[in-house]
């Protein structure tokens, strides 16, 4: 158990507890400090106290942070649309709705759960027992292709050329409004949002460099079919950039807004090439964006 020893400061009088402890920067977000409170994790001068607690200026604050609970991951009989396959590594289009590893609400019927059963145990381990060879994501509701490693030596020289961003990443995407240039690029620095850690957005503290070229592939009547680069891998980058630029990703209920029909953002991982990690060989895969997303382009054609 981790624990916090803390004083309410007097700058900080008439704020919420919770958001006080959220804005420390040791790691828990406000919903997490909310359920701590409600536990009894959380105790003002030696008590416990309700979510909506307001300590006064020199109050003791003790934050108990229990252990993780223990998750077993279990193999699941899921089919997935395998595009590529060796000894090393392979390349799977993943479908929407699909979350990529376990976490919180989600700890079966994912990605990895169906790696586990087609591959037998023979996967990457530095990413541990919840993202054994995950070496990147995508949403849930992003389809699209992923590159997984089945052994330690494969996942590392498949990071590195993410670190040195020598992927080739290429998707595909409905985007709202009407984009005035054929071409362009977003360069914009992307960070945890201070207002919602569950969401990303523009700016400049605590961000890293992001950086998207677009080209428009096709324009109608209040959205555009888009072609996408990635030339950095942020979390959400495509998401965040579109917004950040007033054209958000169509059905994006995050970042966007909710689109009825469309179960999500209309957001495709159409191509992805990278040189193998054993073999040196350069590869590249594409996968056309699914029926949904192309029965969705020929209606706005048509309108």
């Amino acid at each position: 158990m981790t624990q916090h020893e803390l004083v309410f400061p007097a700058e900080a009088e008439g704020m919420r507890l919770d958001k006080w402890i959220a804005a420390l920067g040791i790691g828990l977000t406000r919903c997490a400090v909310q359920g701590l409170i409600v536990s009894g994790n959380v105790t003002v001068d030696g008590n416990t106290v309700p979510k909506n607690c307001r300590p006064k200026p020199g109050a003791d604050i003790h934050v108990n942070v229990p252990p993780p609970e223990e998750v077993e991951v279990v193999p699941q009989d899921i089919p997935l649309d395998i595009v590529y396959e060796d000894d090393d590594l392979l390349v799977v289009n993943k479908p929407k709705g699909m979350v990529v590893h376990p976490a919180v609400g989600n700890y079966d019927e994912t990605l990895v759960n169906a790696l586990l059963y087609h591959c037998r145990g023979s996967l990457s381990g530095i990413n541990g027992v919840i993202r054994p060879g995950i070496v990147h994501r995508i949403d849930k509701n992003t389809t699209g292709l992923l590159i997984i490693a089945k052994n330690d030596a494969a996942h590392q020289g498949l990071a590195e050329q993410i670190k040195a961003h020598s992927f080739t990443r290429e998707y595909e995407a409905i985007a709202a409004g009407h984009f005035p240039e054929k071409t362009g690029t977003i360069d914009a620095p992307i960070g945890r949002s201070t207002a919602d850690r569950k969401k990303m957005c523009v700016t400049d503290k605590n961000a890293k460099p992001a950086v998207t070229h677009y080209e428009v592939l096709r324009q109608f009547a209040g959205t555009a079919h888009l072609k996408l680069r990635l030339e950095t891998g942020r979390t959400h980058q495509i998401r965040v950039h579109l917004a950040y630029i007033g054209h958000p990703v169509y059905g994006d209920n995050v970042y966007g807004k909710a689109v009825k029909g469309t179960q999500g953002q209309c957001l495709h991982a159409r191509k992805i090439g990278f040189v193998h990690p054993v073999t040196g060989a350069y590869l590249e895969f594409t996968a056309p964006p699914p029926p949904y997303f192309q029965k969705l382009l020929e209606k706005m054609e048509k309108q």
